[in-house]
């Protein structure tokens, strides 16, 4: 089927999607268009209406599990400014489009104000980060973010979710629940602090930051860098998704059953006395640290992180991943869940 008559959208038929994911699995899209602009949108959607045509948006595909043929119409923002809102004493509100790279936000964000720097070098974009609620060092982007403006596809209206109906939580959101498949992020409206506040909470963060009083928010950006890149391989070097699965919660129960039998085990206390394990330290306990399955190793740095060669198919990160499931869950008695969701 091709786009219906006149029309002068662009589109790519077969789009070989494999350079879109950032574990390198080959991956085709039936159809496939970029926008750069609200009204472009909106018009696509229309057209894939008519089609019949099923709708999925991708990102920058570091948090996606592509399967080997994607139907219907894959979408991809190319839009990427940043728009001052509104401005007061403590706070600055802007909006950022979907399509902006996630690192070059946290850089450009200086400019305005401060909040995000603890997540600098993750991969992906602006619109795929209220998604996940992506996070590191202590800090998340639910922390700073004010609303989230975006267009359902069952109505094809444009509507904006505050904070609050986002229901962000560890690693979720509304957009990973309800909203599922239903919502085009198409840009984030962020709040930022005026006044420098860092948070230094993380161990080697904390260390860090007592050797450098007067520490800049340039150079935090810089070592948190540095600890991203020394912990996680280098996407464009060795294909990986980043840290692979969620750091599981378990109930304070559980968590003392653990220690009774494992001294060692890291466990962070919850607000509502739950605990959250380290993922990592359970993979490399069950012997996955740097151990190859077939084209997928997990990495001997950090056992958290899944790696291809380039040559793997979702088939084989399947089986790589439920095998470290099935022998973290035998010898611990918690599940891992995957952070990477099936495109």
């Amino acid at each position: 089927m091709t786009p219906s008559s006149g029309s002068s959208l662009n589109y790519e038929f077969n789009k070989d999607l494999k350079s879109f994911n950032t574990l390198g699995l080959p991956g085709c899209a039936r159809q496939f268009a970029s926008f750069n602009s609200l009204s472009e949108l909106i018009s696509l959607l229309h057209d894939a209406r008519r089609q019949q045509l099923k709708v999925k948006v991708l990102g920058g595909g570091s948090n996606v599990l592509m399967p080997p043929r994607v139907e219907g119409l894959v979408l991809q923002s190319g839009m990427a400014g940043v728009t001052l809102l509104r401005q007061d004493q403590d706070s600055v509100w802007l909006k950022v489009d979907a399509g902006k790279n996630w690192h070059d936000w946290v850089l450009e964000s200086l400019e305005y104000g401060h909040g995000i720097e603890n997540l600098a070098l993750i991969p992906g974009t602006v619109g795929a980060s209220p998604i996940q609620n992506i996070g590191a060092y202590g800090v998340e982007v639910a922390d700073v973010i004010d609303s989230v403006q975006g267009i359902c596809l069952s109505s094809l209206q444009l509507v904006t979710l505050s904070n609050h109906d986002c229901r962000f939580g560890y690693r979720d959101s509304v957009f990973k629940r309800e909203l599922n498949g239903d919502f085009i992020v198409t840009s984030v409206t962020f709040r930022l602090q005026k006044r420098f506040q860092p948070n230094v909470s993380y161990g080697p963060l904390a260390s860090w930051a007592e050797q450098l009083p007067g520490f800049t928010a340039q150079q935090l950006i810089q070592q948190v860098c540095d600890i991203r890149s020394s912990k996680l391989p280098d996407p464009d070097e060795i294909a990986n998704a980043g840290s692979f699965f969620k750091n599981p919660v378990v109930s304070a129960g559980q968590a003392a059953e653990l220690k009774q039998r494992f001294e060692s085990v890291p466990g962070y206390p919850q607000q509502d006395g739950s605990m959250k394990l380290a993922a990592g330290w359970l993979i490399e306990q069950a012997g996955w640290k740097g151990k190859t399955s077939g084209n997928i190793t997990m990495h001997a740095q950090q056992a958290l992180v899944l790696t291809t060669n380039g040559h793997a198919t979702l088939d084989d990160v399947e089986s790589a991943y439920k095998a470290v499931q099935k022998d973290v869950a035998g010898k611990f008695g918690v599940t891992l869940e995957p952070e990477p969701q099936l495109f």
